[in-house]
């Protein structure tokens, strides 16, 4: 509820993330969190439907193989299709959330082309009238396809604890079932921790992009005196959460540190929120 809130203008990456962790964390996560969202993504209003959206793009994209597995199937394809068909929810829902919805499953057919139930869906729209052509993706919206996963688990990439496992598990002695089980509970933690350092590092970094691209926009207006008066309350709520943000890149350099790519990116990120609060301070604090 507080991650697709229609009351809240911008969208609220902190509860996105923490939906992400649930999803990860629950073996029923992905069936659940896709029930949950359809309700959303058919909501009547416009601002709850695309915060649905944006959650669902940001899950596909830090919720790894079985969540993938669950937007591929009919049962979720068709409740999407239903904001999109007159028979359905088409009637009501808006124009915006109608092409990002057909934007979001044109994108799964280009992620997963494996999936053969997307692209009968996308071409089932395109047969009905529906989808009149293919969707032109943003590039600042889109969000990039899911890092390809080698392995599986620790348990591919760490021989030491793979062999450690397979003799627990083949021994008939009760503890070393039990030293199994407190193994195998120890490294899901440990997978989860890092699915977790790579969620808030993708969702702080995509916020801090979104939210200097629309300072930038403001504030250029604000110098040509076009800004109105809750234009001017936007671009300062945008500049207090951007201070917030600050620490939380600093906070992510120092986990990226054995990561080269990695920390190149979070400084990259940095440098532009750096820029955009001095903007702000040369433009707005100086009058």
């Amino acid at each position: 509820d507080k991650a697709t809130d229609p009351s809240t203008p911008e969208e609220n990456w902190e509860c996105i993330q923490q939906f992400c962790d649930q999803v990860n964390a629950n073996t029923e996560g992905p069936s659940l969190a896709l029930r949950l969202l359809a309700h959303k993504i058919q909501s009547p209003q416009e601002r709850e439907a695309l915060h649905a959206l944006t959650v669902l793009e940001t899950c596909v994209n830090n919720c790894g193989d079985r969540f993938h597995s669950e937007i591929a199937k009919f049962r979720f394809l068709n409740e999407l299709i239903k904001v999109l068909s007159p028979k359905y929810y088409g009637i009501w829902s808006s124009e915006k959330v109608k092409l990002r919805v057909i934007e979001v499953i044109f994108s799964w057919t280009v992620w997963f082309p494996q999936e053969v139930k997307i692209r009968d869906a996308y071409q089932m729209l395109k047969k009905q009238g529906i989808v009149k052509e293919d969707p032109k993706l943003p590039e600042d919206k889109i969000l990039p396809p899911p890092s390809p996963r080698p392995q599986n688990s620790i348990f591919d990439t760490d021989e030491e604890k793979s062999k450690l496992l397979a003799r627990l598990l083949k021994s008939s002695h009760p503890e070393d079932l039990q030293a199994a089980n407190h193994l195998i509970q120890s490294v899901v933690r440990e997978e989860q921790e890092k699915s977790a350092q790579v969620s808030r590092r993708v969702n702080t970094i995509s916020e801090v992009s979104e939210n200097v691209k629309h300072m930038n926009e403001l504030l250029e207006n604000y110098r040509r005196q076009e800004l109105s008066p809750d234009d001017q309350e936007t671009l300062q709520t945008l500049f207090h959460r951007c201070e917030k943000l600050r620490p939380l890149l600093f906070r992510l350099a120092s986990e990226a540190v054995a990561d080269d790519e990695v920390l190149a990116e979070v400084l990259q990120a940095n440098d532009k929120l750096t820029q955009a609060l001095g903007l702000y301070r040369q433009v707005v604090a100086s009058q």
